[in-house]
């Protein structure tokens, strides 16, 4: 059987097929770029001209005590099951770099008397500047080291880590466990980078005990370009959470206008601003994709993408040198090549309808959302790397 035909038939047969049907794609274009942005569902147009048109325009300002006050708790309530939280410990608001930069914070404020903090020596930029600037307000030191090392790295200096759960660069999934249960032996706190995860592997905060966590929402949840970001502070840690954006929006009684800062209970005290309603409620449109489907489902279908596009890759374009680990326990829902020329050959995937994207040095990525990604459109993307036509 040729890989055009199997690639048919995986796409026959595939139990997700149906859910490309809910998202605004053309169906000309291979797109393997929900790593980076995450295709529209169609649910989302529809909802933001009833915001527009009947909340905004008719309800006006009686919208905010109509839903749109308390839209952060409660579209985090819809994300906790993909993080694997319990409700009331996910809000959404604000940028993923603005609510990592309260958690960061906010932990050396629950982990006093210890001076250093590490950082994921591998991480997203913003996740170390971030982190650097709150160690300069703060009076640590940040070291950086690779995940895999933090473990053996950890120490009772430490008051705590900064992980990525997913390398967004090479896709290499980390032991979100594991290194957490390595921290908390040494007495430090746990925090994680959800980004490239949630969404696309199962997340199990609750169950690793880990502390914090950030994610975004533009990625594998589909939010929109620029959708508000969400935080997780688990129950046990809220009432001590001690943030340092004290914005109204997280004050005790925000319409009080006290002069004086009081937090308000529960995980609503991770708010800062005024909510950004029209983002927000499109990503709350966003996630109603989610309502029937899991995302063991979707790991599971990513999983064989993976393993198809890497047959594809060293069939096709044999040699390539593949950045994402091979072993399906250890990678995200990308696949990451390093390929010289990698901007040009960007270009020539772009003009001939494979979307996907570069990150130095020189790596092409794939990403493998399988809400709505084919077998033929990985298939699609070796063909156009190996010089076939596509």
């Amino acid at each position: 059987m040729s890989l055009g035909q199997e690639a048919a038939e995986l796409d026959a047969r595939d139990p997700l097929a149906s859910k490309r049907a809910e998202f605004d794609l053309d169906p000309q274009v291979a797109y393997l770029d929900g790593n980076s942005l995450g295709a529209p569902p169609r649910s989302v147009a529809r909802r933001l001209e009833e915001v527009v048109r009947e909340q905004w325009a008719r309800r006006l300002i009686r919208s905010w005590d109509e839903g749109w006050w308390d839209a952060p708790e409660r579209i985090g309530d819809r994300i906790a099951p993909l993080v694997g939280s319990a409700p009331g410990q996910v809000v959404v608001g604000d940028s993923t770099s603005v609510n990592l930069f309260k958690l960061l914070v906010a932990a050396t404020r629950l982990n006093p008397g210890r001076q250093e903090i590490l950082v994921d020596g591998t991480t997203f930029p913003t996740d170390g500047y971030v982190a650097d600037s709150a160690a300069r307000l703060t009076g640590h030191v940040v070291r950086r080291v690779a995940p895999g090392e933090m473990p053996g790295a950890v120490s009772e200096r430490t008051a705590f880590a900064l992980v990525n759960h997913v390398d967004y660069r090479t896709g290499e999934l980390h032991d979100l466990t594991g290194i957490t249960e390595a921290l908390h032996a040494a007495g430090a706190l746990a925090v994680w980078d959800l980004c490239h995860s949630v969404g696309a592997v199962p997340v199990e905060l609750d169950a690793a005990g880990v502390d914090l966590a950030v994610g975004c929402t533009y990625k594998f949840l589909n939010g929109g370009p620029g959708a508000p970001a969400f935080s997780y502070v688990p129950a046990r840690w809220q009432e001590a959470f001690d943030q340092p954006l004290t914005g109204w929006a997280g004050h005790a009684d925000p319409f009080a206008m006290d002069e004086g800062y009081a937090g308000r209970a529960g995980i609503s005290r991770a708010r800062a601003g005024t909510p950004d309603i029209l983002s927000m409620l499109a990503l709350d449109a966003a996630l109603d994709v989610w309502g029937d489907v899991t995302v063991g489902q979707v790991r599971a279908k990513a999983l064989a993408l993976g393993e198809f596009f890497l047959r594809c890759l060293d069939e096709l374009v044999p040699g390539v040198e593949v950045l994402t680990p091979r072993a399906p326990a250890r990678r995200g829902n990308q696949v990451s090549v390093r390929w010289p020329g990698a901007r040009e050959a960007l270009a020539m995937l772009t003009a001939q309808d494979v979307i996907c994207d570069f990150r130095q040095p020189e790596v092409l990525r794939f990403g493998l959302a399988a809400l709505y990604t084919r077998y033929g459109d990985v298939l699609r993307a070796a063909r156009v790397l190996s010089g076939w036509p596509g």
